[in-house]
């Protein structure tokens, strides 16, 4: 299962939002800006990509693994392990 069309504009839109951020950031670099605010800027782009990262990660559990489960066998298990290895990338972020 890919990620669900209701949700891939609001995802795109999100994902625009941090990029313009990461444009931001890049823009004080070349401007030479004070070093805090650069770093309270990368603080407010990496909580937008977790924000971001936890809510895929809930729509893969709630879709995917759902399924998966449902389906049962040697399919859930990896979906199983593939969800806890991404939380596992999450955690160590």
């Amino acid at each position: 299962m890919a990620i669900d069309s209701d949700n891939r504009d609001a995802y795109l839109k999100r994902l625009r939002r941090i990029e313009g951020q990461v444009r931001g950031l890049q823009r004080m670099v070349q401007e030479d800006k004070y070093c805090i605010d650069i770093l309270t800027q990368v603080s407010a782009a990496t909580k937008a990509l977790q924000s971001f990262s936890l809510e895929l990660l809930d729509e893969h559990l709630a879709t995917c693994v759902v399924h998966a489960a449902a389906v049962g066998g040697e399919e859930a298990e990896v979906k199983v392990k593939e969800a806890s290895a991404a939380i596992a990338r999450l955690v160590r972020s």
